[in-house]
Order: structure tokens, then C-alpha cells, then sequence
């Protein structure tokens, strides 16, 4: 019976730092672990890690919960004097962040607030700065839940200033310098023949089309769901904005994401992806994408975005013959690449060597900061 406890405690422990575990899961690691063995502290690894996790990338994750959780099983008061307050400090790259702490810390108890008088209110300007500067700089994948909300907030007031550009068709204009001829007869026409103005006319500006391409596989979760709350609200401020995302299928989500409410559009989004935090194959998505939609989306000095890491299962001489002919058909294409949140990245995978010659734009998509870098680049 405690055995069965403090499984279902260390899931929930995983659960609530991201990591999705149902209760079949948890019923079957009861079952297995007496199965398995109960004598050696790799057997136990070993059986959990194979029943909670469905990704490569949740592993950091779950080593960091069981080292703490089960150091000492018998003790939670150990368990929980290793979540005391430390000195921060920089954050090692397998480190999973606050969300596994914040999910294993107990619940505040809430404070009755003293009976006295209201002490004068004073704003500390700059701590306020510095906790504003630390969630821009901060990566997405080691937010906690009230970081995350913090972090949504903030990426749904931000725009992407790109630039208009001239069409063919030309407007009215009293200061522009070519002559609208019929403007000038139908004015001559109402007045009896006599020429009382010229009517003059100039080029035409309008935004562009923007077309988002963001990569949905397990790699790409977290960073793909924020950018989506940005998508969403070009979506609104934009008419010509035309979003898929793709795993191992092309989903075109654009629909979904005209809807006012974010939470409601993601949700729609979510429903209407069935690849969602799964493999990944782009060069097979690039494909169906410019041989369906290219033609239709990609005319008027379109933008494309490609969110992805670059790391191709597939053929990747497929993957440039596919990134070649979307960089013909697009007049400005930008990668956004979480990867680049690394010192000292090198393009050595073959996936990412052979989609790099073919961008005009090359840049992070890891934390707020990195997205207003795109909002300057696009400008």
C-alpha cells in the first residue's frame, strides 16, 4: 500500500512539471515494479522511466524528480528540505528549470493579512525592471506555470512591424506625380468641358502576406505553443496571415486561430492536430506545403516564418530540394531556430546544414527577447 502511494505522489509530481501521465500509467508501475524488482535503485529507474516517459526530452526531467524523490522514501521531510531557497545562479544546460521545483514544493497556505493600518505604498522601480528583464531573458522551456502566464501576457502585446510594400494599382493622391487621365476628363465632363484640376494619382502600398510554418513535433512543443499566442495576434491585427504546423502531416490552422479568445483558438488548434508533440518529417511537410499551398499563398511579396529546429529524420537531399523551391517561391523567408539559445552553436547536423543556404534570416526563437530580435529583423 505505501508503495502504491508514493508512485502515485511521484507522478503527480511529474505531472504537474509537465510531463503527462495518466492514471493507467500509474496503475501499471504499480503492477510492474514487483515484477521488475525491488531490490536495486536502476531497476526502479529504469521501470518508471520506460512507463511515464514518451519523449527523449523529458528524461533530464524525470532523472532531476526521482534523484530527489526517492534519495530517501521513507522521509518526505528530506525530500523537501532540498527545495530550500538557494543562491541563483546560471542555470546548467540539463537543468529542467522551476517548473519541477514548483511542482514538488507544498502549497502555500494562504496569509490573513494583520489588522492595522495601511503602511504607505512605495514602487521599487527597480526591482520591478529586473524581474521584468529576467522573464525576457528567460527560456521558455524553464518557465514555471505563473512565468508562462506572465510570459503569454506579455507575447500577446507584441507586434510584428513588417513593412508594406508597393503595389501595381495606384490611389488618388493630390501630391503624387503620375496623372489619372480619366479622373481629369469625368472632372472636365461635370464642368462644362473646362479644366479645373488635374487629378493625380500615386502607387499603392499594403502589408504583405505572412505565412507562419511552425514545427509541432516533441522537440518543438513548448516553444511552438508560445510563438502560436504571437501568431494569434498578428492573426487579429493582419488580414493575409496563413498558418500550418506540421510533425509528420501539414495541418492548416489558420481558421482555428481567427478566433478572439487565444485560449479557445489554441484549443481548436490542438483538436484539429492529431501529429501534435510527435515525430517530425519535413522535408515529406515542406513538400505538400509547396505543392498545394505555395502557388496560392507565397504571390505579393509574401514572408514566410519557419519555425523549426532542423533536426530531419528523413532524407535531407530531399530536405534542400524542398527548401530550395521555398525560397524561390517566397520573397523574404526567416528561420527561427530554438537551437541558437547555445554558445558556441554549430550548424553540424546535416538536417539544419541543409536547410541553412537557402534563408535570408537566421535567428533564436527561446524567450521574449528573442522575438522582439524578429520584430527588428522584420522591420
Amino acid at each position: 500500500m505505501k508503495l502504491a502511494e508514493n508512485v502515485v505522489h511521484f507522478a503527480r509530481i511529474l505531472r504537474g512539471a509537465g510531463i503527462p501521465i495518466g492514471s493507467d500509467k500509474m496503475i501499471d508501475a504499480v503492477r510492474a515494479l514487483p515484477l521488475t524488482g525491488l531490490e536495486r535503485r536502476e531497476d526502479w529507474h529504469a521501470t518508471l522511466s520506460a512507463l511515464f516517459l514518451t519523449r527523449h526530452e523529458q528524461q533530464a526531467l524525470f532523472d532531476e524528480a526521482f534523484d530527489r524523490f526517492w534519495h530517501d522514501p521513507g522521509l518526505e521531510e528530506k525530500m523537501r528540505a532540498a527545495l530550500l531557497p538557494k543562491v541563483e545562479g546560471r542555470t546548467p544546460r540539463n537543468d529542467p528549470g522551476g517548473r519541477l521545483a514548483e511542482a514538488m514544493s507544498p502549497p502555500a497556505a494562504p496569509r490573513t493579512p494583520p489588522r492595522e493600518a495601511p503602511p504607505e505604498v512605495t514602487v521599487d522601480a527597480t526591482l520591478t525592471f529586473g524581474a521584468s528583464e529576467r522573464l525576457r531573458r528567460m527560456d521558455f522551456e524553464k518557465m514555471t506555470a505563473a512565468e508562462w502566464n506572465e510570459a503569454r501576457r506579455l507575447v500577446a502585446q507584441m507586434h510584428l512591424p513588417v513593412p508594406d510594400v508597393r503595389t501595381r494599382r495606384h490611389r488618388p493622391s493630390s501630391t503624387g506625380r503620375a496623372i489619372d487621365l480619366a479622373a481629369t476628363l469625368r472632372a472636365m465632363a461635370r464642368s462644362g468641358g473646362e479644366l479645373t484640376r488635374i487629378a493625380r494619382t500615386s502607387p499603392g502600398h499594403r502589408p504583405p502576406p505572412l505565412v507562419v510554418l511552425c514545427d509541432i513535433s516533441g522537440s518543438m512543443h513548448r516553444y511552438t505553443r508560445m510563438f502560436l499566442h504571437l501568431v494569434h495576434a498578428l492573426t487579429r491585427d493582419r488580414r493575409r496571415v496563413s498558418t500550418f504546423v506540421f510533425g509528420t502531416r501539414l495541418t492548416n490552422v489558420t481558421r482555428p486561430l481567427r478566433d478572439r479568445d487565444v485560449d479557445e483558438a489554441l484549443a481548436r488548434v490542438s483538436n484539429a492536430v492529431p501529429d501534435w508533440a510527435g515525430g517530425t518529417r519535413i522535408a515529406s511537410c515542406l513538400h505538400e506545403f509547396n505543392f498545394r499551398w505555395a502557388r496560392r499563398l507565397l504571390g505579393q511579396n509574401a514572408c514566410v516564418l519557419l519555425v523549426t529546429d532542423g533536426l530531419e529524420r528523413d532524407d535531407t537531399g530531399l530536405l534542400a530540394e524542398e527548401m530550395r523551391r521555398l525560397e524561390r517561391a517566397a520573397h523574404r523567408l526567416v528561420w527561427l531556430n530554438p537551437l541558437l539559445r547555445y554558445e558556441g552553436f554549430e550548424p553540424r547536423a546535416s538536417g539544419i546544414a541543409s536547410m541553412l543556404p537557402y534563408v535570408d534570416a537566421f535567428l533564436p526563437v527561446h524567450n521574449i527577447a528573442s522575438l522582439g530580435d524578429l520584430a527588428r529583423e522584420l522591420s
